[in-house]
């Protein structure tokens, strides 16, 4: 150990060593200076180009509507053109995949949904993504509930004659386009003991026309697409699965006030960045966010497609993110929901 040590002291007070380990230093220091203050001088120039807003479901659906309506509203509060980008595929997965190969700087921005962005991580296994780790929140933009429908004919007229249904001629049939969706309808299944044979429909169009056809007992679908089937008489709504009764339906009760407290879902939409996204950059985005979501228009424009405003910032956007995993958690323990392949 002296010998050690005196060899260090010898070599260090050498004026070349010193020269040495002095430039290094300094070397790093500047590279680290330079680097920060690259980072620092784009952050605070943002936005000075195009951003683009990655949507993981087709034109037309209800992600890709808000993506584009609040597109503009970010457009013209940030004065940079904002385009849409339709990535479908994979539950999501295609265009968080998308978004972690672009530079995490903000000019690329995830429209999620509860699917990829929390229900996926229980419903699918080998996700090749992590949604906590490698995604942050901007703002929460919408929340709608789901609504368990019937045909006009069905002898289904209250939550009893389900509960009775279920259980004396299991299963019944019901419909559905996602995975969040059988989650949802399984906070019920499991506490009424009455099991649904769920069929994955591609869409929410087929999966109205099939029980509207009687070629399935129920649709358990977003509030979104089907209240206005319900309001024009085309099928009839049994419940649904909010805090509270849809303004839109308000003679149709809750899951929650029928005696399922813990039935309560919404499928919800978001804006996302990567995860590196600096601080000032994602501040920036979120009170941009927060602007375009109090202006007075954007609150009638997400009423009239049969949801409501979820107005979360940053932080809260990732509780509620992470109490949504776990929610769906549950209801996959609870049900015995086997995750995809």
């Amino acid at each position: 150990m002296n010998n050690f040590k005196k060899t260090y002291t010898s070599w260090v007070t050498r004026p070349a060593a010193r020269r040495q380990v002095l430039g290094a230093s300094i070397a790093a220091a500047l590279i680290g200076l330079t680097g920060s203050a690259s980072v620092c001088a784009q952050s605070a120039n943002f936005p000075n180009k195009p951003l683009k807003i990655l949507v993981p479901f087709t034109a037309g659906s209800g992600a890709d509507v808000y993506a584009r309506f609040f597109g503009k509203k970010l457009s013209e509060i940030l004065a940079q053109p904002v385009i849409v980008e339709n990535k479908p595929g994979a539950g999501g997965a295609l265009s968080v995949q998308s978004l972690k190969s672009e530079p995490a700087d903000g000019y690329t921005i995830l429209m999620g949904s509860n699917s990829p962005i929390a229900v996926n991580v229980v419903t699918v296994k080998n996700l090749p993504y992590d949604p906590v780790a490698d995604l942050r929140p901007v703002a929460g933009i919408t929340r709608s509930m789901a609504v368990f429908m019937v045909s006009n004919d069905s002898p289904l007229k209250t939550i009893k004659d389900l509960e009775k249904r279920g259980r004396e001629q299991p299963p019944l049939n019901a419909g559905t386009y996602s995975p969040g969706y059988q989650l949802a309808a399984a906070q019920f299944t499991s506490q009424a003991k009455t099991p649904f044979q769920t069929i994955i429909y591609k869409g929410l169009s087929q999966t109205l026309t099939d029980v509207m056809g009687n070629q399935i007992d129920l649709a358990v679908v977003d509030s979104t697409g089907s209240v206005s089937t319900a309001t024009s008489g085309k099928a009839r709504a049994l419940l649904v699965t909010g805090d509270t009764r849809h303004p839109e339906l308000p003679e149709v009760p809750t899951l929650k006030e029928s005696g399922y407290p813990d039935a309560v879902h919404y499928s919800w939409t978001s804006f996302w960045v990567a995860a590196k996204t600096p601080d000032a950059v994602v501040n920036v985005l979120a009170e941009a966010m927060q602007k375009a979501l109090a202006q007075p228009d954007s609150k009638v424009f997400i009423e009239k497609t049969g949801a409501e405003v979820m107005p979360l910032g940053p932080d809260a956007m990732r509780k509620f993110q992470l109490a949504e995993i776990e929610r769906f958690r549950k209801a996959a323990q609870d049900s015995g929901f086997k995750p995809e392949e």
